[in-house]
């Protein structure tokens, strides 16, 4: 199964990125097709802060339009939303501890546990730093 990172759903979402078309056409493909995808908690309220955040775009979503946005998103009948499971604990130990993630990147290493623990196959990602962690690959669709 693919997961989606949050960067592929604010391309998809902010139509002034030079990343838009493709990013949408992905985002339409999952949500429309008959296959289970993904999309990590995490990324939901990250999707949510990027697109209305007045320090990265200008001027910002408007938090209602974001929630249409990703509402329609969440109403895909093949979506999967990744969260914790029990073992989730045990499982973040073991992410932190082979990739040696800190700072920033423990935010990236919730998402690659979420990712383990639901046997997530490949993510689709922009974000490079996501190689660091094992047990799925990382799919950039924008190279």
């Amino acid at each position: 199964m693919k997961a989606v990172d949050t960067n592929v759903l604010v391309y998809a979402t902010v139509t002034s990125g030079a990343f838009h078309e493709r990013a949408r056409s992905l985002v339409v493909a999952l949500a429309e097709g008959p296959e289970p995808w993904a999309i990590p908690w995490p990324c939901v309220y990250e999707f949510l802060k990027v697109v209305t955040h007045p320090r990265v775009y200008k001027p910002p979503m408007p938090i209602e339009r974001a929630r249409a946005d990703l509402g329609a998103l969440l109403s895909s009948p093949s979506l999967v939303l990744l969260s914790e499971t029990p073992r989730h604990a045990e499982v973040m130990q073991a992410v932190l501890a082979e990739s040696g993630a800190t700072g920033n990147h423990v935010h990236d290493a919730h998402i690659a546990a979420l990712c383990r623990e639901h046997g997530i196959d490949e993510l689709v990602s922009a974000d490079a730093d996501f190689n660091r962690f094992r047990g799925f690959r990382v799919t950039n669709p924008f190279r």
